[in-house]
């Protein structure tokens, strides 16, 4: 077996997590009537800076949800709170991940977001393979990395 990894188990934050995620997938379903899926809302944002060909144009929406994402670790330190993040060091294999992240987004024609969250309580067949399809990647990348390579 590969090394173990500590990781705090923490059901009630965890869930309040996914409450909000939920809250805030159904929110801009309800009010904007878009998909809130990372991909979609950034390709939104950037389209109004970039020349982008079928960018969408309702960027003023898609800013305040980025915008809140990051404000809303900020408040809840600013109220006491603690927020640990990790990134790693290895800026080459950040930025290659990045880029599969990326290239794997415009191939499955969404992220995890879209897909896992929104498009799988839409039963809508495409999310489901690639809700299957980055799940399965992601088993076998951990499997590859803690037992056959060692946990490199």
């Amino acid at each position: 077996m590969g090394p173990i990894v500590a990781t705090d188990f923490t059901p009630w934050v965890s869930l309040a997590g996914g409450a909000l995620i939920g809250l805030s997938a159904v929110m801009v379903m309800a009010l904007f009537g878009k998909i809130a899926g990372m991909a979609g809302i950034t390709n939104g944002v950037l389209g109004a800076v970039v020349p982008m060909g079928g960018a969408p144009r309702d960027r003023n929406w898609r800013l305040a949800f980025i915008l809140g994402l990051i404000a809303a670790p900020l408040l809840y330190r600013l109220l006491g709170g603690t927020v640990v993040q990790t990134v790693s060091g290895n800026l080459p294999g950040m930025a290659l991940a990045g880029l599969l992240v990326g290239i794997g987004t415009g191939l499955g024609s969404g992220c995890t977001s879209g897909h896992g969250v929104c498009g799988l309580t839409r039963l809508s067949p495409r999310s489901l393979a690639a809700v299957l399809t980055f799940m399965a990647a992601g088993f076998l990348t951990v499997f590859l990395i803690r037992h056959v390579l060692g946990g490199i």
